[in-house]
């Protein structure tokens, strides 16, 4: 089967939908105001209220939202085969995953940046904001554990990709201070220096290995666990113009250079796809992700379709530095399908793996002994990349390989396959760090709201001790769930916490719709606000009691299991309860309506 045909008309539907739908939701649906003050203006204070560049901005929103997940979710996803995945990212990421960003970023824009629980506090009640700040708090803490435990099971005992990532952050930093105070307003030169900084950390981290450097940087499990957590602290903390924007900015370049320039190898290239339309394992019984093609496609596919952790950061970050309205269809809109887009590219160059070596990859080595799958490449592959590859879980690794199977396909590319691994590799952790630093300073923003109710000083985001004992809390319980899961467990459960606070999120924008008197237009969140709600419901309910609860019974892993079990049942339960409120607001709309059309007929 070739890719040539996917990949157009993925490339097709996307161009589509962003000409004709994104621009009805722009100007029919919100009715977007160019002449209107943002937040960025209104509340500038210089570290969070800042007015950015919209490409500058669109970097960073891009970087923000674009985790781990369009990467990793898609590559995992394959074990059900190659079709459901491909449609799931095309069509969820049109009619929902853009909708919910682009809703969600407006109402916090218009709200002077205000978090979604603040969102569901003045839009629906007291009460569905006390439950929005409950969820979002379980739920970006699993979000940042599922997405952050890819990039440790891919740099562990790697040192050429630890220094590549290390390098990275002096790098933003300098690229911060460029831009901001040494040559204020210079982005290009800013951007042409850390872009050939990258790529050179790239080409000599190939001699790190061979150094005494690389003994310090070969860390394990643990020691890569530690060192990201202590970079999302110190992210979490500094003002965002000095890292966590020029990072993303930086890190944007790579990661949208780096997808253009897949989509032009798989099109020059066209590789056949070997993994099967739809595999045995549709009906369950996978060796990555326990379950059913239904629901769990929905759940394993979080991000590149749809990601409630998006309007984290559409009501984060992103709104206190839109500097006009109109760039909200761009940076909302646009920036999601682009990372429907990434999903799709993943799961081609992955798809493009022979069965024997994607299992060989993503299970333990154990757990692919008895599947009675033979490898094909693997060994020839490994030797090529110069580390070993086998059972090395979380998806990171197979789509590295597979992306650098395409890159040395192209003219003058043979011999080089351990160079595209790493720039893989690095170009995947890149995703994953952005994420990280975001969504700790995202939670660190929820938390400080949330305590604030307890004691006020809490609420600025520029007290210090606040932002230190948050930051920590929120770092301390992600890097737990790190160091005691594993892929089949925490990335089920990341999948429905991430969908479930999609429901929320979808839930309180056709409110805001409904209460800015589009009711006529409400459809366009509560479609696909009902179906994320089906699948990832039932995929929760199959999750305790087919996977946690069995994982609670084996020796030593009762706690883990029983806490799982417990966080899943809480977010579920948030869930519902948003749901209820909604329809008890949808009751209120509709009853004028009914008592019109009485008096009419009357």
């Amino acid at each position: 089967m070739n890719s040539l045909p996917f990949m157009v008309a993925a490339l097709c539907v996307l161009a589509i939908a962003y000409r004709y739908y994104s621009a009805f939701l722009a100007s029919k649906v919100v009715a977007l105001d160019p002449l209107r003050p943002t937040p960025a203006h209104t509340l500038y204070d210089g570290s969070n209220y800042y007015p950015t560049n919209r490409w500058v901005l669109f970097g960073h929103h891009f970087a923000a939202i674009t985790g781990a997940g369009p990467l990793i979710g898609p590559v995992l996803a394959a074990q059900f085969g190659f079709l459901p995945g491909f449609l799931w990212l095309l069509i969820g990421v049109v009619i929902a995953g853009a909708v919910q960003d682009f809703i969600i970023l407006f109402a916090s824009t218009r709200r002077g940046g205000k978090s979604l629980a603040e969102i569901a506090r003045q839009e629906m009640g007291p009460m569905a904001g006390l439950i929005t700040a409950i969820a979002i708090l379980f739920i970006i803490i699993v979000a940042l554990a599922g997405l952050g435990l890819a990039v440790v099971n891919a740099l562990r005992e790697s040192s050429w990709g630890v220094f590549t990532i290390a390098c990275s952050i002096p790098l933003a930093l300098f690229m911060g201070l460029y831009m901001y105070r040494f040559r204020k307003g210079k982005i290009a030169e800013a951007s042409t220096i850390g872009v050939i900084g990258l790529v050179s950390a790239v080409i000599f981290g190939r001699y790190i290995p061979h150094t005494a450097l690389g003994s310090y940087l070969t860390l394990s499990h643990q020691g890569i666990t530690t060192a990201i957590a202590g970079y999302g602290f110190i992210a979490s903390i500094l003002p965002v113009w000095l890292l966590l924007c020029p990072r993303d900015y930086l890190s944007s370049y790579m990661k949208i250079g780096t997808i253009g320039f897949l989509i032009l190898g798989l099109l020059a290239v066209h590789p056949p796809l070997h993994q099967p339309v739809l595999s045995a394992f549709a009906h369950g019984g996978g060796p990555i992700i326990p379950g059913k093609l239904f629901p769990f496609v929905f759940i394993t596919i979080a991000c590149g379709a749809i990601s409630g952790f998006h309007a984290l950061v559409g009501s984060g970050t992103t709104p206190k530095m839109i500097n006009n309205e109109l760039d909200i269809r761009p940076i909302g809109y646009g920036a999601m399908l682009m990372e429907g887009l990434v999903g799709i590219t993943a799961l081609i160059a992955t798809a493009a793996l022979y069965p024997g070596d994607y299992f060989a990859i993503n299970v333990p080595p154990a757990k692919f002994a008895v599947l009675g799958m033979q490898t094909v490449n693997l060994p020839m592959l490994a030797e090529q990349v110069g580390e070993s590859v086998a059972g090395r879980t979380g998806g990171a690794v197979s789509l590295a390989i597979g992306m650098a199977q395409v890159f040395t396909a192209l003219p003058g590319m043979k011999g080089l396959m351990s160079y595209w691994y790493h720039f893989a590799i690095m170009f995947e952790a890149l995703f994953i760090l952005t994420t990280i630093d975001t969504g700790t300073r995202v939670a660190r923003f929820i938390a400080q709201e949330f305590l604030g109710k307890l004691y006020k000083p809490f609420e600025k985001t520029d007290w210090l001790p606040g932002n230190i004992l948050a930051s920590a809390a929120v770092v301390g319980a992600w890097a737990y769930f790190i160091s005691t899961g594993s892929i089949s467990t925490i990335w089920p459960m990341f999948g429905v916490a991430n969908q479930l606070l999609a429901v929320i999120a979808l839930c309180i924008g056709t409110i805001v719709l409904l209460n800015m008197g589009k009711a006529r237009y409400a459809w366009v969140t509560a479609v696909p606000m009902v179906f994320v709600a089906t699948t990832t419901l039932t995929a929760g309910w199959q999750n305790i009691w087919d996977n946690f609860l069995p994982l609670a019974r084996q020796p030593g892993r009762w706690f883990i299991g029983t806490l799982n079990a417990t966080l899943t049942f809480i977010m579920m339960s948030c869930a519902v309860l948003m749901l209820l409120s909604f329809l008890r607001h949808w009751r209120k709309f509709l009853a004028p309506a009914s008592a019109l059309l009485a008096s009419q007929d009357a």
